[in-house]
């Protein structure tokens, strides 16, 4: 942050010129900024400029040189002096002005290359007792008139600087990062309501202040800037990480971090999963079309997101535990819908008696194909993948219920084809085996009022993972489930996949690659 060392001010003559600041009856509070602090050192008269030596001027002319602090019309209460010395500003007399000027002068140095000083005097004009030097980059330096017993009471930095030798009349510390920030923090040494100083300042300056404050063991000054960062709103992920790494670096100086560190972590270990269990529960028991359906998107998303993140290894599996619960839980209700559809006395019932139970169908068979989205983005679906191949049940009663009851679960085996063919998901041969032979002819079944009746059903995409699912398979078992499909794809035509790929590699498998093989050497 900055080394402190006790040094000795000596005078120096200098040009001075006065720049107005901020002042209340409290103190110093608005400092200038290093943008003002460079305006304020640029030159304005044209005569400062560098020129070719001229001849020897006329002496009537140098009685116009006067310091513009001679031309204000009285002391002012507080004021900000920029010089060009390279030592403290403090000047009682200035040697008058030389009679005559020789013919050759030395050419001023250029100002950038000069250091640049300013001077603050805090609290009641004339009661200062002790100087504050802050020395920063570039040779930019600031001297503070303060005030012991100010300094001692509320930094115990200066308190412990002080109290090694008494009867110090300047402090001088090096080094400083942030200079503005540092006489700041100063100024809010002299300030009462603290916290209403600080609520028109950014996020960014707060924490730069609340650095210098940990330098300076201001403690009063640490609380209120945690306090307004426990309240005001963070703006994006960048600055909440500036926020929660500066505050995480006080932990350990046994300073109260926690109510900003609450706004981020919780106070029980497994409030995590509690609350993604909560939120899933909610998700799938929802009634309203479009509220389901924009949570659905954004909780896959953002559980996407914690998929990318080496940290969330640790908690893949109580998360899969609880999708699967979730699954079975659909099923199982699945289940129980079908067989209340598929009772003979449901056919008479009146329309608006048969409504709930369709639309609870379609709810289920949603949250089943949901909840399998997020099992392939966590690289976890075989299982699903074994449940629905087993579940004979489910296919039989598929057959009973009218195509407008049961399409939506033609669309989960249509969903695990696809991922088998991307290899998402690369369950065992027998699994893939049944998974055709239970699901498969449903799907067909279904296949023309799914491409008219069912918004996001993409036939292209379906249709080419069924046929790399097949070619998964044994050529022999590829053979019997093909020419099934030859004979249903003949009866139907377009109401039918269209696995004239899978077909074609099929038969060149069969037909064409053994007799290649068989040739001999040319």
């Amino acid at each position: 942050m900055g080394d402190i060392r006790i040094t000795r001010v000596e005078q120096s003559q200098t040009k001075i010129k006065n720049v107005p600041i901020a002042v209340t009856p409290e103190g110093f509070w608005c400092c200038p900024t290093p943008v003002g602090f460079q305006k304020s050192l640029k030159p304005q008269n044209p005569l400062n400029k560098l020129k070719p030596s001229p001849p020897a001027p006329k002496t009537s002319s140098q009685k116009k040189e006067v310091s513009v602090s001679e031309r204000k019309a009285g002391p002012a209460p507080s004021r900000l002096v920029v010089s060009d010395a390279q030592q403290c500003i403090d000047d009682p007399e200035r040697p008058p002005p030389s009679p005559s000027v020789p013919a050759q002068r030395a050419p001023r140095p250029k100002l950038e290359s000069m250091p640049k000083k300013v001077a603050i005097e805090f609290g009641e004009p004339g009661t200062c007792d002790i100087k504050l030097l802050l020395l920063g980059k570039q040779g930019f330096c600031v001297k503070l008139s303060v005030h012991k017993d100010v300094l001692k009471e509320k930094s115990s930095f200066f308190a412990d600087k002080l109290s090694e030798q008494s009867g110090l009349s300047c402090l001088q510390v090096d080094d400083c990062e942030d200079v503005e920030i540092y006489v700041e923090t100063v100024g809010l040494m002299y300030c009462k309501e603290m916290k209403q100083r600080l609520m028109k300042q950014s996020v960014s300056r707060i924490l730069r202040i609340l650095k210098v404050a940990e330098f300076l063991g201001f403690s009063s000054c640490i609380q209120s800037c945690l306090e307004y960062l426990e309240a005001v709103p963070w703006n994006g992920e960048e600055e909440e990480e500036k926020v929660i790494s500066t505050v995480l670096r006080l932990q350990g100086d046994g300073i109260g971090v926690n109510p900003v560190l609450k706004r981020v972590s919780p106070d029980t270990s497994n409030a995590p999963k509690d609350t993604l269990s909560h939120i899933v529960e909610l998700v799938l028991k929802s009634n309203e079309e479009r509220g389901r359906r924009e949570m659905k998107s954004i909780v896959l998303k953002l559980l996407r997101e914690n998929n990318s993140l080496p940290s969330s290894a640790g908690s893949v599996d109580i998360c899969n535990d609880m999708i699967y619960k979730s699954c079975r839980s659909c099923l199982d209700s699945l289940l129980c819908l079908f067989n209340q559809a598929a009772e003979p006395e449901f056919k008479d019932m009146p329309s608006d008696n048969k409504e709930p139970v369709v639309k609870h169908i379609g709810l289920e068979a949603d949250n089943l194909s949901w909840l399998l989205e997020i099992l392939i983005d966590k690289q976890a679906a075989e299982n699903f993948t074994v449940m629905w191949a087993n579940h004979q049940e489910l296919a039989a009663l598929h057959g009973k219920l009218p195509i407008a009851f049961r399409y939506h679960v033609s669309c989960i085996s249509g969903r695990l084809y696809v991922s088998i063919g991307r290899g998402e998901v690369l369950p065992s041969k027998n699994t893939r085996q049944l998974l055709l032979q239970t699901w498969l002819q449903p799907l067909i079944n279904d296949y023309n009022w799914l491409q008219h009746g069912c918004r996001t059903f993409d036939r292209k995409l379906v249709e080419e993972g069924i046929g790399r699912t097949i070619l998964t398979l044994p050529l022999e078992d590829q053979q019997s489930i093909l020419l099934s499909w030859v004979g249903s794809f003949l009866k139907t035509g377009d109401g039918c996949p269209n696995l004239q790929r899978a077909f074609e590699v099929w038969w060149r498998r069969t037909f064409i690659r053994p007799y290649v093989e068989a040739m001999p050497d040319a």
